[in-house]
């Protein structure tokens, strides 16, 4: 793709999400267009060949589409492939277009200008739609607040995307206003408050759930003072938002005077009943995708559920979370929360974040996921191809525009001396490329060997400032003594086999330039086999730099801690440090029983005991559950798996030679007797 294609991908995108209201197939169609675009970017390795890092974060928010779409699918076979079922599916199997879009946005740069470019388009869409609709049907304002206002599509759908969509046109007016476009500002924050007014017309009471969470979300972006008058400010527009609410106060005061819902809720409380039975009978798969509606009709001639419910629910159940439980079970609700979670954890993070553009959009794709799952507690937003594919293009730009302005957020120049220390021993394969990767951060690099007998001293010696050789009296005490000699106001603590990637170097110096921490940990990529891992063991970030005053090492003899003073601050990086754990599969296992043994030597040490070879084989287990399971090591495919054995291993090992430790201390105390 050429510069014009991406000003074109860029335009899809804004055409896609303003015209979202005015028509869906706009929607749709942008969204196929824009991943037909990145099929052939992928098709042509386009991105790969600009030196594109692909973030682990994109591919576990791939994963959760997918396995989304997966438990759809086997659904849908283990009913029988109904003809419901089917349509459903279909709807879906969009979610599959996601890493499509992730690389054609991506490969557009686009950044937060053009995502809220975007929802500025579609809230002045949703002005459009009530003047028109005041001037077609020659009504005045007054008469519009009566009714419930749709824009000629489902009332709730309009409501719900309408009010999303101007709660981030005000996200996008603010962020205006604090990068000094005074203009853009002032119109966006016009534009997001005529747009929630609008959702607010559609008497959709979801929006009275979902908008307190929007406006609590906004609190991060403002300072100390506008932080207090938004907690008196937030209380009064929610209490007009309620008040103006007609349903909403009708639904009360029945409630008050009658002790009963109204019909509409009446009606839901039946659905999610009958939801819940089918689920209940079929907890591990669910009636199938299909079966939902069969279950509806069922119930209703057999008398057990009132015919009202074939005029308005047998498509769905009112509710996400009922929904995939009556369809898909548990499989189901663990799709579902993690299409909800892993977006909610990518742009959590970054929340308050002092990089400007990941603050902004980190609050937006916040606000997306939390409004799905608020709209979702009445509505079954995922079956609705409206909801469905607003999901699934703003999430997909959200997410290549956060981590395109993270990529550029890197221009601070730190002003502080680091210090990087490194102890070795017969690292001559890893040796220099440690040590030009460090220099990358560091002013000064110190090297402590202890007796390496190939060419690890000779080569440390062209890159460090200081090497010297030294007995091993353990990890722990060798890197304690590294430290000692550094004399930088930050210490980073490599080892040979470790290497800064270009983008966490440049990461490292900005934080720097101004820290927010005192400590920082930096996320693993590990290297094996030609692979890099993303999960799995690469799902650790160990403590790597720190403040050099009042730190010190743990004497353990293997895996020793840094010991950072109480009270100071820990973070996380984004940027990946790399790790070649081995060379081959014989010096993993060389490496592996090495790393064994000197655990089991440790824990002995320490006191630590092991009587039976249960708790080393339930130790193995748990390792490898964690390993492959728990830290998504089988989305890295058959080098995932060997490595989730491999540390199981290592972990039966360990304990297992702390048994016999243990039995030999026993042995010898009878003897004693």
């Amino acid at each position: 793709m050429t510069p014009p294609s991406r000003w074109l991908v860029a335009l899809l995108f804004c055409f896609g999400i303003g015209g979202s209201l005015l028509s869906s197939d706009i929607l749709a169609g942008a969204t196929l267009l824009i991943a037909i675009g990145g099929m052939v970017i992928g098709y042509r390795k386009a991105l790969y060949a600009n030196g594109w890092d692909k973030p682990k974060e994109l591919r576990l928010l791939h994963f959760a589409f997918w396995f989304f779409v997966l438990i759809s699918t086997a659904s849908w076979a283990l009913e029988g492939f109904s003809y419901e079922g089917g349509k459903t599916l279909g709807a879906h199997a969009r979610f599959i277009l996601l890493w499509p879009l992730l690389l054609a946005l991506t490969y557009a740069r686009i950044g937060a200008t053009t995502v809220f470019t975007s929802t500025a388009l579609l809230s002045a869409s949703t002005v459009i739609l009530l003047a028109a609709a005041m001037i077609s049907d020659n009504s005045s304002l007054g008469q519009m607040l009566t009714g419930r206002f749709g824009g000629g599509i489902n009332p709730i759908s309009f409501g719900n995307i309408a009010l999303l969509g101007g709660m981030i046109t005000l996200t996008g007016g603010i962020y205006f206003l604090h990068t000094r476009r005074q203009p853009a500002g002032f119109l966006l924050l016009f534009l997001g408050i005529a747009s929630v007014f609008v959702a607010m017309l559609s008497q959709t009471r979801s929006n009275l759930v979902a908008l307190p969470v929007f406006l609590l979300l906004l609190i991060p972006l403002f300072g100390k003072r506008l932080r207090i008058v938004a907690a008196v400010v937030i209380p009064v527009i929610l209490a007009g938002a309620l008040v103006s609410n007609d349903r909403m106060v009708s639904s009360i005061r029945n409630l008050m005077q009658h002790n009963n819902p109204d019909s509409g809720i009446s009606i839901r409380f039946e659905v999610w009943g009958q939801a819940w039975q089918m689920f209940s009978e079929n907890p591990l798969t669910g009636a199938g995708l299909g079966g939902y509606s069969r279950g509806i009709e069922a119930a209703v001639a057999s008398g057990q559920a009132p015919e009202v419910l074939l005029q308005c629910c047998t498509g769905h159940a009112h509710s996400d979370f009922f929904n995939v439980a009556a369809t898909s079970g548990i499989p189901g609700i663990l799709s579902w929360a993690l299409l909800l979670l892993i977006p909610l954890t990518l742009f959590g993070r970054h929340l308050f974040s002092t990089h400007k553009p990941s603050a902004h959009l980190a609050v937006t794709g916040t606000m997306i996921s939390a409004g799905y799952f608020l709209f979702g507690l009445t509505e079954a937003t995922f079956n609705r191809t409206l909801f469905l594919t607003f999901y699934l293009l703003s999430i997909s730009g959200v997410a290549a525009a956060l981590f395109q302005e993270l990529g550029a957020s890197y221009t601070g120049r730190r002003s502080v001396k680091v210090s990087a220390t490194i102890i070795t021993k017969n690292e001559e394969h890893h040796i220099a490329d440690c040590l030009q990767s460090a220099r990358l951060v560091a002013d000064e690099i110190i090297v402590l060997d202890s007796g390496s007998t190939d060419r690890t001293v000779e080569i440390a010696k062209q890159y460090a400032d200081i090497v010297e050789v030294t007995d091993w009296p353990g990890f722990g005490v060798q890197k304690q003594r590294a430290l000692e000699k550094a004399t930088g106001d930050w210490v980073l603590s490599l080892d040979a086999d470790e290497r800064i990637s270009p983008e966490l170097g440049r990461e490292i110096n900005h934080r720097l330039a101004a820290p927010d921490a005192d400590a920082y940990k930096l996320p693993w990529a590990v290297t094996i086999y030609g692979t890099r891992l993303d999960f799995g063991r690469s799902g650790r970030a160990p403590l790597r730099l720190f403040r050099r005053e009042g730190v010190r090492f743990s004497d353990a003899l293997v895996h020793e801690r840094i010991l950072i003073p109480k009270g100071r601050k820990t973070r996380t990086l984004c940027g990946r440090l790399t790790h070649y754990t081995h060379r081959d599969f014989g010096h993993s296992l060389e490496k592996s029983a090495k790393y064994a043994w000197l655990g089991s030597l440790e824990k002995h040490r320490r006191g630590k005991k092991t009587r039976t070879m249960i708790y080393p084989t339930l130790r193995g287990i748990l390792t490898f559950i964690q390993v492959y399971f728990v830290r998504f090591g089988f989305l890295d495919g058959a080098v995932g798996y060997l490595t989730a054995v491999t540390y199981a291993q290592v972990t039966f090992n360990k304990y297992v030679g702390l048994w016999t430790l243990s039995r030999k201390d026993s042995l010898l105390k009878n003897k004693q007797l």
